[in-house]
């Protein structure tokens, strides 16, 4: 009787990351593998790995420590942003059996069978500026059919100061308009109610091939698939927002109205540091705009606290500026340096100084999002239920289009539906309770 092999993949970091080891674990699945958790034993382990900060590379390198020392006789892998960036640190674990990079991760299977028939592999990376054509890999099977991540881009172009992700994922490339529809409407079909676009940088989509317009051009091919429930977009720089974008989400039924767009500083003087692309006024304007057209839109954003040159000065400016926009949430992110970017050489601030920003941006994200959350208490929404209830009180959790948490009362039979509930109270900032309207 033949044996069946079995494979655990761990994966860090981004919805991208997640995207692309669900399509690599399908390939796995059609030759024959099973697949099991990171914590059982298996023939091959791969880590997915993330290099946004020094701790996520530590926390890749730990996991995939771990897994050979448990089970010693397995192959263990890394591939994806740390290699990439890193590659010769990463060759440098000595627990690592193979290792491949951003790209090409459908033949990480093919990899893994040479080396379990005892061949040598070529581990040759190529140099991020070489990484030209977007590798279509397909999601075919999900684990949760509530939302599922939809690459369509990768690469990005920015080089923010403080950033190692094009030096981990190469420049832009975008995914074939009809290959994306295609898996969309596949996916739409399969029972996925909600379909979340992202990128590593989102916005850029098209541009590798001149076309300004392309985001709004797939978004509005979306439109014409009737199994299609809802859309959201990842996170995206308000500079890329144009009016077809805008009409979109204003009009149609299926965009949510929520928008990520990250501020990361409300302070000109750091904003060029960052070599952001817009100033706060420019942003400003942006957000004026889009809620002049969309009603009810949630706009959350991240800021990065404790950037190199930030003074009492430029965070207070921060601060009043994230209140006079009135975010729905602020993720808070304590500025840690990162090897191999232009910031990481700049003169760091004391850590203690981070985190007092960091606890007052957070108090204030609270408030703000209590605020937000007080707008809509009466009022009904849809509200998208989700596969697993909350742990402390096993309610049925569910977010609405605009991004708002709900904790309901209800049966399992509930779970993947949207359903109309009436919004009653807020629980704290992260929740609202609601009751179903039949």
């Amino acid at each position: 009787m033949k044996m069946i092999k079995k494979a655990a993949f761990y994966t860090l970091g981004c919805k991208v990351n997640q995207y692309e080891t669900e399509a690599v674990i399908d390939i796995f699945l059609e030759n024959g593998y099973q697949i099991v958790d990171f914590s059982e034993k298996a023939d091959v382990y791969i880590v997915n790995s993330c290099t946004v900060t020094n701790e996520a590379a530590r926390k890749t390198r730990q996991i995939a420590r771990r897994a050979k020392r448990k089970y010693s006789n397995s192959l263990v892998a890394i591939v994806g942003c740390y290699t990439q960036a890193f590659p010769d640190e990463v060759r440098n674990i000595e627990e690592i059996d193979f290792v491949m990079g951003s790209n090409n991760k459908a033949e990480i299977l093919a990899k893994a069978e040479e080396m379990l028939a005892g061949k040598n592999i070529n581990s040759e990376l190529k140099e991020y500026q070489q990484l030209k054509e977007y590798e279509d890999l397909k999601l075919k099977s999900l684990s949760n059919t509530t939302r599922a991540n939809v690459k369509i881009e990768d690469g990005c172009n920015q080089f923010c100061s403080y950033c190692i992700i094009p030096y981990a994922r190469g420049p832009v490339r975008s995914r074939k308009k009809e290959s994306i529809t295609e898996e969309v409407k596949r996916l739409s079909k399969q029972g996925v109610k909600e379909i979340v676009l992202t990128g590593t940088h989102l916005g850029a989509y098209g541009s590798d091939k001149g076309n300004k317009k392309a985001l709004a051009q797939l978004m509005e091919s979306l439109t014409e698939i009737k199994s299609l429930k809802r859309v959201r977009l990842s996170s995206i720089e308000g500079t890329e927002i144009d009016q077809g974008i805008i009409n979109l989400i204003s009009e149609s039924d299926i965009f949510c109205p929520h928008l990520h767009l990250p501020l990361q500083s409300g302070s000109n003087q750091i904003l060029k540091a960052m070599n952001r692309p817009y100033t706060v006024e420019e942003f400003k304007k942006t957000v004026a705009k889009l809620r002049k057209k969309i009603p009810d839109l949630a706009i959350t954003t991240d800021v990065i606290v404790g950037f190199p040159g930030e003074t009492e000065k430029t965070f207070a400016e921060t601060l009043k500026v994230v209140k006079e926009i009135s975010f729905a949430k602020v993720h808070v992110f304590p500025y840690s340096a990162r090897e191999g970017t232009p910031a990481a050489k700049m003169e760091q601030l004391n850590g203690n100084i981070v985190k007092e920003y960091s606890k007052k941006l957070r108090l204030a994200n609270e408030a703000l999002m209590l605020n937000y959350q007080k707008e809509f208490i009466g009022k009904t929404k849809k509200v998208l239920i989700e596969e697993v209830r909350d742990h402390k009180t096993n309610l049925l959790t569910g977010y609405t289009d605009n991004y708002l948490k709900v904790l309901i009362s209800g049966s399992d039979a509930l779970k993947n539906s949207l359903v109309k509930v009436k919004l009653e109270e807020s629980i704290d900032p992260y929740h609202l309770s609601g009751k179903i309207i039949n």
